[in-house]
C-alpha cells in the first residue's frame, strides 16, 4: 500500500514510523514532513492546509490510504473532499471534525446529553461575557471557540485577567476568528488524562491511556503549551474511572451524534479532568494527540494499519490491540521561547548517540534537513520517548537520551513524568 501521512510535527512522525512497520506498507509519504519523516518515507512539499494539491497528489500518485495528522485540514473539510474523490482517508468528515473545531458546539451537545463537564456560558458578545464573569469564583477558564494552535485556553486568576482576555479575544482578534466567540467555564480541579478511541461511527476501541504536560516549565509553571512531554499509561486512571467513560461520556456522546445524524469515523480524543466527583470532560480533539501519540505509539504491539481500516470500514469492534506492558515516557525538546517568539535553524547534534540508547525512538517535529545537517524549524523540535519495566526505567532513560542531544536555545522540562514517581512511593509508604 502507499500511504501519505498529512502533517509535519511529531505526531505525524510517530504515526508514520509505526505505519512503516505494517508489512502492508509498501511506500510512506509525507506532506510536507520533517526530517525525521525523511529518513522513514519520503517528504513531499505540500502544506497540510494546501487541500487541492494534497488531493491531487493522492491521486496522481495512487494513494491507498491517507491519514490526516493535524486539527486545521479536518476542520476545513478536508476527509469530505478526498472522499468526494474516491479516495480513501482517515479522520472524520467536517461535520464530525466540530467537535473540536467549536468549543461552543461540543458545550451545547454536552449540555444536550447530561455528559459531564464544566458549567459554563458561551458568548458572541463581550459585554455579555464580561456580566457573567462578574459574579463568578475565580479562577476560570476562557476559551476561544474555534482552533487556536493549543493556545486558545486562558486561565484568568481574577476579573482584572478576565476582562483583559475577553478583549484580546473577542475585541482584538488575538486568534483571530476563532477568538470571535468564546465559552467561559468553572475551573476544574483535579488531575488531567488523555484518552483515545478509535471510532467507526457505531463502535470505538480505547487505546492505552496517557498523560500530557502543557505548561512550558517545570512545576506547571508558565504559559500553556502544545504539550510539553506525556507518559504512558496514566497514573491516576482505574477501571471504576474506565466505567464511567463508557457509561457518561463515549456512549451519550456517539448517541448524540447519530441523532444529528453525524457520522463520526476516525480517532476522538477526549481530555479528561479526573476529579473528586469523578471524570469531567475539558475538551475533546479528533485527531491524535501531540505528543500523546508520542507515548501510546510505541507501545502498542498491533499493527496499526489494520486498526485504522477497520475504523474506516465501520467495523472496530472485531479488532482486538495487543500493548507492550512497559510504560513510556516522551520529553518534548523545545526553542527557548516556545509557546512565543523563538528562533530557528539553530543545528542539532547528538541525535545518533541518543537514538543507539535501547528502547529509545526520537520524534522529529519542528526540524528540516539542511545538506546534511538537521536543523531546528519550529517551536517543538524534538520528542524523544523511551520505555522502560518501570516508569522510573523509562524516565531515566529518556532523559539520558535527552542528554546527548544538542542545539542552540533548547528547552525542555525536567519533571515529566515525575508526579507519577511520586505517587508510586506514596502509594509505598
Amino acid at each position: 500500500m502507499k500511504i501519505l501521512v498529512i502533517g509535519s510535527g511529531g505526531r505525524e512522525h510517530a504515526l508514520a514510523w509505526k505505519l512503516k512497520q505494517s508489512p502492508y506498507a509498501d511506500r510512506i509519504f509525507c506532506a510536507p514532513g520533517n526530517a525525521g519523516t525523511a529518513e522513514i518515507g519520503e517528504n513531499v512539499a505540500i502544506s497540510a492546509s494546501d487541500l487541492g494539491p494534497l488531493i491531487r497528489f493522492a491521486k496522481e500518485n495512487r494513494v491507498n490510504l491517507t491519514v490526516v495528522g493535524p486539527d486545521d485540514p479536518l476542520a476545513a473539510g478536508i476527509v469530505d473532499l478526498f472522499a468526494r474523490e474516491g479516495l480513501r482517508v482517515f479522520g472524520p468528515a467536517k461535520a464530525a471534525a466540530r467537535l473540536e473545531s467549536s468549543k461552543i458546539f461540543a458545550k451545547e451537545l454536552m449540555r444536550e446529553q447530561g455528559i459531564p463537564t464544566a458549567e459554563a456560558g458561551t458568548f458572541k458578545r463581550s459585554d455579555d461575557a464580561l456580566r457573567f464573569c462578574n459574579p463568578l469564583r475565580f479562577p476560570i477558564v476562557i476559551k476561544a471557540d474555534g482552533l487556536a494552535l493549543g493556545k486558545g485556553v486562558i486561565i484568568a486568576s481574577d476579573l482584572v485577567a478576565a476582562r483583559s482576555t475577553i478583549d484580546a479575544m473577542m475585541n482584538q482578534g488575538r486568534f483571530g476568528e476563532a477568538g470571535r466567540r468564546i465559552v467561559v467555564e468553572e475551573f476544574l480541579r483535579g488531575t488531567e488524562c488523555s484518552l483515545h478511541a478509535l471510532v467507526d461511527g457505531a463502535n470505538y476501541r480505547l487505546l492505552q491511556t496517557a498523560r500530557d504536560h502543557k505548561r512550558a516549565f517545570d512545576k506547571d509553571t508558565g504559559p500553556n503549551t502544545g504539550g510539553m512531554g506525556a507518559f504512558s499509561p496514566a497514573n491516576n486512571w482505574n477501571a471504576e474511572l474506565e466505567d464511567q467513560f463508557h457509561k457518561k461520556i463515549m456512549r451519550p456522546l456517539l448517541r448524540a451524534l447519530q441523532e444529528k445524524k453525524i457520522t463520526f469515523r476516525g480517532l476522538l480524543y477526549p481530555g479528561l479532568m479526573i476529579s473528586a466527583d469523578g471524570v469531567r470532560v475539558l475538551e475533546f480533539n479528533c485527531r491524535f494527540g501531540d505528543p500523546e501519540t508520542q507515548a501510546i505509539l510505541p507501545r502498542m504491539k498491533s499493527d496499526l494499519l489494520p486498526l485504522l481500516e477497520a475504523t474506516i470500514d465501520g467495523n472496530i469492534d472485531t479488532c482486538t490491540i495487543e500493548w507492550d506492558p512497559r510504560p513510556a515516557v516522551a520529553v518534548v525538546l523545545a526553542s527557548v521561547g516556545y509557546p512565543n517568539k523563538y528562533e530557528t535553524g539553530k543545528t542539532i547534534s547528538g541525535l545518533d548517540a541518543a537514538a543507539r540508547l535501547d528502547d529509545v525512538q526520537i520524534f522529529h517535529a519542528g526540524t528540516k534537513p539542511v545538506n546534511d545537517e538537521v536543523v531546528t524549524a519550529g517551536g517543538r523540535v524534538l520528542a524523544v520517548t523511551a520505555l522502560g519495566s518501570t516508569i522510573e526505567v523509562a524516565r531515566a532513560r529518556a532523559y539520558e537520551a535527552v542528554s546527548r542531544i544538542q542545539f542552540e536555545n533548547c528547552h525542555y522540562r525536567r519533571d515529566i513524568a515525575l508526579s507519577a514517581i511520586t505517587d508510586n512511593i506514596e502509594k509505598l509508604v
